[in-house]
Formats: structure tokens, sequence, C-alpha cells
């Protein structure tokens, strides 16, 4: 491992691994595959990258999260590490030229998004790769029981039968036992191979507040606590009013969803990760790639989807191992919420089919047309044309993207790039004979390095002050560079992207599984089901529900959370509780016992086993009838 920890201190100054990475690294270089399974914040992006800096040739790195890939590329390319990003949005040209230079390049890592492995140009390319290791991202994503399941994720079995004998690495943070073994046969695993570090957040206090004014719980929770923190709702509305909210009550607090500008977004979240802003009231859509150690607090103002959903969310906090408080508010109109969330995220297959029908028009994909091509589209846009609920719209697309005929990405920010595609010989004499174009063209080549290889991200305002020149006459500049075929310059954009993985059917045509749709509807509302009992259970450890609910049994209760510090107010020692606990357990089940029998059936001293059973029916969890226990109830 000594070479390991050398690559370590060299390119990321770190000394030591943290738990679990040495044995993922040591599978991965005896050549096996491997299903990793490390909470969020673990350090799963080491346990790929140290090694593959360690052998000659190149990594792919599967991941259905553009704007995490592009992160991780330019963390890697600061570091002096050669690495590429294939994804949704980029034009072939650019897809080409990238493909071209991970052959030639001597690059060491290509992050690629899923629905790209199956065109032709990437599966003919990728077989002249020296590929080393196929890294699988949210691997949960293949699994059909998975909470996040892709279709496009099972491209990469095929990928593996171009590259026989590459071993792969697949990473989740959150993944029942179900899914760790359905992953590992999608994946076609040589023979099963989980490492796994516990689920257990130590220095995390899960609370949950039953309350009818959560947002007053909220507040007093922000100061209570103190530092910073997120606030996680619904809706993009809600992010605004509680950010309003906290404001008036002198907390530094920003709203952050994603119908926001990439720019202001990104300010944002720069704000907040360097203490700026206190606290960050979003959807969900914030969050991945977040690598801020010292979250005191996360706040759930509404019930996530599921447990694997809120346990990456609630994860986010305390990542430097210092105390920290994952709180989920709930009171009963949850339920109601949650309910309407499952109508919402399941419309009838016909209104499925009718959004399908009206995204082909909308887009103008012909039938029998569209297949591996890419469509900007605006989801609000799409919805109000048609006269769909943009939610129910949202949802359908959801369920066309499972039945594996499109893929929805989030919005793509694309800066705009350049590409010289002229040799240096022929680019002097133009410069020689247009010397109104001499000092722009040698402002590039001084500004960016890399333009004759490949294309490289620019800044027109950056251009624009260097050169003392309008941001127009930059673009003017570039957009006659590009036509005299000097270079190829491609405008930024920021869209969401409509990925078309079969030809556009006629509404006959569409196949949608009933069963299928009908499995997946259970699986929703089991998830939910999971979700709404955490909330209202107020006996159970809730450390101990999360690591059941991932397959660890056993765990002894946290002693820090609101159930325990609830029947840490007994005065008794946790070891005491659930002894007497399991006695009255073992006397119930057997039938009717009297409460006075019982006491003395414990054989403990009777003030402790009165606070017990006390306890315990106060949380229903003895029923008594008529001075008799009737019936233990199991949780």
């Amino acid at each position: 491992m000594e070479v390991y920890r050398k690559i370590l201190q060299r390119y990321w100054g770190h000394d030591t691994f943290r738990p679990l990475q040495e044995e993922i690294i040591q599978s991965v270089a005896e050549g096996k595959d491997t299903l990793a399974l490390m909470p969020t914040g673990g350090g799963k992006s080491i346990t790929f990258q140290v090694p593959v800096m360690a052998h000659e040739g190149i990594c792919i790195v599967v991941t259905p999260l553009i704007a995490l890939m592009k992160d991780q590329v330019a963390n890697l390319v600061k570091r002096g590490i050669k690495a590429m990003a294939v994804y949704s949005g980029l034009t072939v040209r650019e897809i080409d030229v990238a493909l071209d230079n991970c052959i030639y390049g001597d690059y060491k890592f290509l992050y690629v998004s899923p629905e790209r492995l199956g065109t032709e140009l990437f599966r003919a390319r990728v077989a002249k790769m020296p590929v080393n290791l196929i890294v699988v991202d949210e691997a949960h994503c293949i699994s059909q029981w998975g909470y996040d399941f892709r279709p496009s994720y099972l491209q990469i079995s095929r990928l593996r039968e171009l590259l026989p004998g590459i071993p792969v690495l697949a990473l989740t943070a959150t993944a029942t036992p179900d899914v760790v073994d359905d992953i590992q046969e999608k994946l076609h695993f040589g023979e099963k191979n989980v490492l796994k570090k516990s689920f257990e957040r130590e220095n995390l206090r899960y609370i949950v507040k039953n309350t009818e004014d959560k947002t007053k719980q909220m507040l007093k929770v922000i100061r209570g606590v103190g530092g910073q923190g997120i606030v996680y709702v619904r809706n993009r509305k809600k992010t605004v009013e509680i950010a309003d909210f906290l404001a008036k009550n002198n907390v530094a607090a920003e709203a952050y969803h994603a119908g926001m500008k990439m720019e202001l977004r990104n300010e944002k979240q720069k704000d907040w990760s360097k203490s700026k802003t206190d606290v960050i009231v979003a959807t969900n859509a914030f969050g991945m790639g977040i690598d801020k150690p010292d979250v005191r607090f996360v706040i759930h103002m509404d019930l996530p989807d599921s447990i694997e959903s809120y346990f990456q969310e609630a994860g986010r906090a305390g990542r430097d191992g210092k105390v920290a408080f994952a709180v989920l508010l709930y009171n009963d109109s949850d339920k109601i919420s949650m309910d309407r969330r499952i109508q919402v995220n399941f419309p009838s297959i016909e209104y499925v089919k009718r959004v399908y029908h009206a995204l082909g028009s909308y887009l103008r994909v012909p039938y029998g047309g569209g297949k591996e091509n890419v469509y900007d589209f605006n989801l609000l846009d799409f919805a109000s044309t048609y006269k769909f609920h943009p939610l129910t719209t949202y949802s359908s697309l959801k369920i066309l993207q499972r039945a594996g005929y499109i893929e929805l990405t989030d919005e793509v920010n694309n800066p705009s790039r350049i590409f010289f595609i002229t040799g240096r010989d022929e680019l002097y004499r133009f410069q020689v004979e247009n010397a109104s174009f001499d000092s722009f063209i040698k402002l590039l080549l001084r500004s960016y390095s890399g333009v004759f290889s490949g294309f490289v991200p620019i800044d027109e305002e950056f251009l624009a002050r260097k050169a003392s020149v309008s941001r127009d006459v930059v673009y003017q500049y570039l957009k006659t560079l590009s036509r005299q075929k000097i270079i190829q310059y491609i405008p930024a954009k920021k869209t969401p992207l409509i990925v078309f993985t079969t030809e556009r059917m006629d509404e006959g045509s569409l196949f949608i599984s009933t069963s299928d749709y009908t499995e997946r509807k259970k699986r929703f509302e089991k998830r939910a089901y999971y979700m709404l009992q955490y909330a209202k259970d107020s006996y159970r450890c809730r450390s101990r529900t999360l690591l059941a609910y991932f397959g660890e049994t056993g765990a002894k209760a946290c002693g820090t959370c609101d159930v325990c510090n609830n029947r840490n107010d007994l005065n008794l020692s946790k070891y005491e509780v659930d002894v007497i606990e399991e006695k009255i357990r073992e006397t119930v089940k057997h039938g009717k016992v009297l409460l006075d029998e019982l006491v003395d059936l414990l054989d403990y001293p009777p003030e402790k086993s009165l606070k017990v059973i006390r306890w315990l029916i106060d949380h229903e969890r003895l029923v008594c009838e008529n001075g008799n226990i009737v019936k233990y109830v199991e949780r």
C-alpha cells in the first residue's frame, strides 16, 4: 500500500486513508469486481482515483450527475491529472475529439453519463482505449429494486462485454440488502464481493419533532444549535418564503432551487460554503457534490420520499466528525401530503402516453427518428403549451425514462468552448493576411492552453476585459473566426436536455408494462410507508431504525436521538431498559398477565420495572385492558 499512500500524499495532500478506503483500493488493485458501500462524505472518489494513478491506462467512470462529473474533472485537472467528461449536451464533434484524446492523449479518467454508453460512437472508440478499471458511481441506479432505477445503467453490462477482464468498482452511499445483491447480478460480478462501512453516524443526532408550527420550531432549532446548516423543503416557493422569514428573524439565509439561473445558484452555494451565509433553504436540487465538513444541522420541513433520500440528505451534516443534528419536522398533514405525492408521481399510463406524443410534437421529432438525438427542453414551456400540470408532466417523463424511451437531464451548464481546427502554419498565414485579428488570436492563445488538441472552455467577459472591448465585439470576433474555419466556437448554453434513447414511436406502439408500473408504484408506496413510520415512531431508537432499514441488525441504541433521550428520562441505563423490556416481551407473549403479577415475574426492583412498563404503555408498546397487560406490540 506504500505506493498508494505516496500518490495520496502527492496529489491530495493526505498522509493516511480513511476507514475502508485501503480495503477497497486493495480489492481493486487485485483485479476483483467490488461493490463498496460508503456513507455520504465517506471519500468514495479516492478509492478509484488513487489506484488508477498507480497503473497504466484509463479509468471509465459512469455517473448520472453531470454537475458532479464536471466538478470532479475540474478538481482532477487542478491537481495536474488529465481527465475528460462526455455527456449529453456536448456536440458530436466535441465528443469525437474527447474520445480521440482518451485513446491517444494519455488521459487517466473519462467520466461518462450512462446514456452515452449505448451510442455507436462511444462503443467504437472505447474498444481502442487502454482501460484499466470501470467505475459505476450511484450504483443503486442499476437495480430494479432501487429508489432511482435508470435503464441506461443496464448498458454497463454491454460495456463489460467490450472490455473483457476489466474489473468493476461499484459505489453507492445507500443500498438495502436486496439492492446490494441486484447490483452485483446486473454488473455480472465474477463473485460476490461487498466492502461495507457501517452506515452508523455516531456524531449525528437524529431528532423528530411532531409540531403544528414547523416554522417556529425550525427557528428554535437553528438558534439553539447555531452554526451553518441546510433547511430542505419540497417546492421552490417555500424556499423563498422560509428564507425571507429567517432573514426577518436575523438569520443570514438564502433560498436555492433549480429554477434559479446557474450563476446565481453558484454564487449562493459559494457564499454558504465560505460561511458568508448561515442557512441555505433548498429543494433537493441542493446537495450533490457538497464538500462542506462543518454543517451543524440539516432540517427537513417535509417528509422525503424515502429513507434512502432522507439518509443521504441528513448525512450532509457533521462530516467533520463533530456533533451535528438531523431534524425532521412532522405533523399529521404530512400523511395527506404523502398520499397526494403518490398520485402526482404515478399518473395514469394513458396520461403518460399523451405526454410522450406531445413531447415528440414539441421537439419536432419525426416518427421513426430521433434515436440518440439530444434536445434542449423547457419543462414549464412544454407543460404550458399542452395544458399539462408541471409536476405530473415531470413524473410522466420519469416514467418514460424508466421505461427506456428517453433520458431527462437536469439543467446542464455548458460554458462557451473553442477548438483551433487549423494548423499552426495556416494560422500564422491567416494572422499575417488579417492583421485586425492578430492581437485577438494572440490573446486567445495566451489565455487558454490546449486549444489545438480539444475543446477548451472560455469566458467572453474575461476576454472582453483583457481586450478593452465589449462582450459583443468578442462574440463577433469568435463568430468570424468560426466562419473562416480557424476555430470551432460553441456559445454557452444552459438548459435541461431530453435524449431520445429509441426512435420516436406512435402512441399505439408505445408500451409501458402495466405490471411493471404497478410494481414500481407499490415499491414507492412501501418506501413512503417506511419514511412515515420513521417519523411517527416515538419508541425505537432513530439510528437503530435507519441501520435496520439498510440491513444492519442488532445495532445498539445510540443514546442521543429524541427517542433515546426520552428513555434516558427514566434514570435507568440503556442496558437495564433493554433487559427489562426483553423480559416483559417474553412474559407477555404467553398470554394475559395482571399488572401486579408482571412486576413480580420480572425479578427486578419493582420501581425500575414499573418505570419501564409505564413507559411502554405510554408509547403504545404494551396494550393494557382492565388491569391486564394483554399484548406486546412489535415494531
